[in-house]
């Protein structure tokens, strides 16, 4: 156990993630230190508008300074501190991977479980590390147990996979999947929470609520909803892909059962991870996923099951809460809308251009949906790459026709710049 110790401790002076000594703290805490005096004491929303302090921010990543990546709705860049995490113990992993890996790195999962419990505001006994969203909610989807005609409400502007896993249920097992169908964006709590309570039969069991649409950035009420459907004993699971990591809340503040979401968003957590939560008490009720030797058991644990897996990634997800921590997660919500509200305010009275989202804080942060008469999504997604090199992406779904634009907090201000610029001469070229 001597050597093994010492091992241990070697690894921790390595800069553990979970260590006083991370990455994090060797590369920004005195830069970040120095850029937090100039900010103090002025609330999220003033603080959101201090570019010498923001420009600190921009720096920690390697972002191409060719393109201008304005789709981090899909994928999120990782700042330098996370990806030399994953670098470094990925080496370190292949110097012997059955010993590194399993009797070394294995013991970083814990004290993550740990530091994404704090970040979500709820006990680490409810918190799984996964791989994304799709996989933390589908172990919800196919790990209810549910029979043919019990119903489940949900959306056809949810995510395609989460509507796929239901259809699934519904072909393979008989239960009924009803979708409500919006027109975003709406800024009326109540149109969308009565919506669904209308939807609502003697047979309903789950409602399914996207927490932030990703098609357009629409915020859903789901706190209205989710109080709401306990009126009626039902369960509520929540897809927060799109929410954890940008908005500052709490997980069990919004009264759902389950929660799952992809890290590699606005995390910017190593592309490929990603966490699910179960109130403690439902634990036991949903099967694994992936096999496990006590599937009805109360841990959390089962849900991670998935035979070998990166362990180098989970320290990578220890500094992007490092990273995101030091920022403060309201801070960091209000650049992100200041930012989206930046470009989409200075191209909403240009001829010919719509904007799909809402202005009003309370329905939108990251996500703006941007479109321009006589032109298709794809060409103007096409335009903005081809002469600009601006990257965004076309969205063609239910109800929604644009092009989805989405800054992060790396993003810079002449960054939005030339994204307005761009949009304008578009739109003057368009007859």
């Amino acid at each position: 156990m001597e050597p093994r110790r010492k091992f241990i401790q070697k690894v921790g002076l390595l800069a553990g993630a979970f260590s006083a000594n991370n990455l994090f703290n060797q590369a920004h805490a005195a830069s970040w230190e120095a850029a937090s005096q100039r900010i103090q004491g002025l609330t999220p929303e003033a603080a959101a508008q201090d570019e010498d302090y923001w420009m600190v921010i921009q720096q920690a990543y390697t972002v191409n300074s060719n393109l201008i990546i304005l789709n981090n709705g899909g994928v999120s860049p990782s700042p330098r501190v996370v990806q030399e995490a994953v670098e470094r113990y990925n080496k370190l992993s292949n110097e012997g991977p059955s010993y590194y890996m399993w009797r070394i790195l294995d013991q970083g999962r814990e004290p993550l479980r740990h530091k994404l419990a704090v970040l979500a505001g709820c006990s680490p006994e409810e918190i799984a590390v996964n791989r994304n969203a799709t996989e933390a909610l589908n172990t919800v989807i196919f790990g209810l147990e549910l029979k043919a005609g019990d119903e489940v409400i949900g959306t056809k502007q949810d995510y395609p996979n989460m509507i796929n896993a239901w259809k699934q249920r519904a072909e393979r097992e008989g239960i009924v999947y009803t979708q409500l169908n919006f027109k975003f964006p709406i800024e009326n709590d109540e149109e969308i929470v009565s919506a669904y309570e209308k939807a609502i039969t003697s047979k309903t069991k789950i409602i399914h609520i996207t927490h932030v649409i990703n098609w357009i950035g629409q915020i859903m009420p789901v706190k209205k909803i989710c109080a709401m459907a306990k009126k009626y004993n039902l369960e509520v699971i929540v897809d927060g892909a799109h929410s954890f990591g940008l908005l500052d809340f709490k997980i069990p503040e919004l009264g759902c059962d389950y929660f799952g979401t992809s890290l590699h968003k606005f995390l910017s957590a190593p592309i490929g991870s990603g966490m699910l939560w179960i109130k403690k008490e439902k634990i036991s009720k949903i099967w694994p996923l992936v096999c496990n030797d006590k599937p009805r058991g109360e841990d959390i644990r089962k849900f991670e099951t998935l035979g070998t897996r990166s362990f180098p990634i989970e320290q990578g997800i220890g500094e992007a809460v490092n990273f995101q921590n030091a920022i403060g997660s309201k801070r960091k919500e209000e650049r992100i809308r200041y930012l989206k509200n930046y470009w989409a305010s200075k191209v909403v009275d240009i001829p010919k251009v719509k904007i799909h989202t809402s202005f009003k804080p309370e329905y939108a942060c990251a996500i703006c949906g941007v479109s321009i008469d006589g032109m298709t999504p794809g060409e103007l997604d096409s335009a903005l790459f081809n002469t600009y090199k601006i990257h965004t992406v076309g969205i063609v779904w239910e109800n929604v026709s644009c092009v989805r634009v989405t800054p992060h907090v790396y993003t810079r201000l002449q960054d939005l710049d030339k994204l307005v610029m761009a949009i304008g001469e578009i739109a003057a070229k368009k007859k």
